[in-house]
């Protein structure tokens, strides 16, 4: 169970700026940000406000194997496409797949408590570029 912690003047600033975009940033763009409206927020506050904000399961991270992680204020739980071009995260519209927790918890005999399901690609506009003639000349 997430224990309960202080809403902070810092920790409500990056939650409103996380749940206030779709781009699923990187703590560097959500310190950016919060720089704006507290001008002596350092990264490392930023960096535990998230961990805090996660653990109480108020924002998800988002980690594919890079050096950094992305943040989605957005905790319920729903599908990732991340472009292989770009490297941009959107989220798909699409139902939860149901029983599938319990599908995966039945054929492994392992308690499954959640899951994660992401596409990879690429995006309308990296489509479009890679698809585009190269001109000859």
């Amino acid at each position: 169970m997430a224990k309960a912690t202080r809403m902070t003047r810092q920790r409500r600033l990056i939650l409103e700026i996380l749940r206030s975009t779709d781009i699923h940033p990187t703590a560097d763009w959500i310190y950016h940000q919060a720089r704006k409206h507290i001008p002596d927020i350092s990264l490392g506050t930023v960096y535990r406000n998230l961990n805090q904000l996660k653990q109480a399961g108020e924002i998800m991270e988002l980690n594919y194997g890079s050096t950094f992680s992305r943040y989605d204020g957005n905790p319920c739980n729903h599908y990732h496409f991340v472009c292989d071009a770009c490297g941009r995260v959107f989220d798909v519209e699409m139902p939860v797949l149901s029983g599938i927790e319990e599908e995966a918890a039945r054929l492994s005999g392992m308690k499954v408590t959640r899951h994660r399901l992401e596409f990879y690609g690429y995006c309308r506009e990296c489509q479009k570029s890679r698809e585009e003639p190269k001109t000859q000349g």
